[in-house]
Order: structure tokens, then sequence, then C-alpha cells
């Protein structure tokens, strides 16, 4: 089963990523009012994100953090929209990682998406029901320093 949710998501992210084909008449990209027109065009509405971190596949690796589309945060029509709230909530997101990143002294990314989400929309804010309490670290389900438990 994970295999084949792997091999979705995988999928998934291929078209996500591929430019859309322009219509008849020219043009092309992603709507009428936004994005960067297909990749041809300098992105609009950028707030925290540089041009140079979209072009290094930021969407594509926040896309796979999640385990989402696009269109969890973008409109499908004006990618440049903010009108659906998950879209404010991830640029929020992005300034925590591009802040927490940027303490560090070798200038490597050692903390993105993945590392809360973990492919699920939402983060696990506990360990779930059950874990460490068979053959986890310190033993006998005692946790870290905790008394014996009987």
């Amino acid at each position: 089963m994970r295999k084949l949710l792997f091999l979705f998501t995988i999928l998934a992210l291929a078209l996500c990523a591929q430019d859309a084909q322009p219509p008849a008449g020219g043009g092309g990209g992603r709507g009428a009012g936004g994005g960067r027109a297909g990749g041809r065009g300098p992105a609009k509405n950028l707030k925290v994100l540089t041009e140079e971190e979209l072009i290094g596949g930021a969407m594509r690796q926040a896309a796979t953090g999640l385990g989402v589309m696009c269109t969890y945060c973008h409109n499908a029509t004006d990618f440049a929209s903010d009108e659906v709230p998950a879209k404010v909530t991830a640029r929020a997101m992005f300034a925590m990682v591009k802040d927490l990143n940027g303490k560090f002294p070798d200038g490597k990314a050692h903390v993105t998406c993945y590392t809360c989400h973990r492919g699920a929309e939402m983060p696990l804010t506990a360990p779930p029901a059950g874990a460490g309490r068979e053959g986890g670290a310190g033993g006998g389900g005692r946790g870290r320093g905790g008394p014996p438990q009987e």
C-alpha cells in the first residue's frame, strides 16, 4: 500500500510540475492573472520566497513535504491570488523555515516542510498513541529518566 501511495504521489507531482500547453491563440500558462505564466515570466505576488528559490524547486518540495497538489494552496486559475487560506499559512511556514535555516552557519537546508509534516497535511504534535511502549528507547516503556512502570 505504501508503494502504491508513493507511486501515486510521484505521478501527481510530475503532472503538477508540467507546463501547460499554450492555447491556439497564443499566450499560455496557468490562467488569466497569475503565477509565472507557465514558467515564462516573472512570478507575481512573491512575499517570502525569491524567484531563484521557486526555480530551485521550493514549491515542489513543499508539495512533497505535505503530500498535496498545487491547488491545496493555490487558486487553480490564478496562482498569484491569496484567496486560499492555506497559501497564507504556507507563506508563514516558508518564512519560519528560512529563519531556522538561516541560523545554521553552514548555509545548508537543515529544516524543510517534510521535517514536521512527514508527507501529511497536518503535522503530528504528539507521538501516535502507543508509540514507544514496546521495544522503544529506554526499554519497558519508561521513556527517558522516568520512573519504572509496573
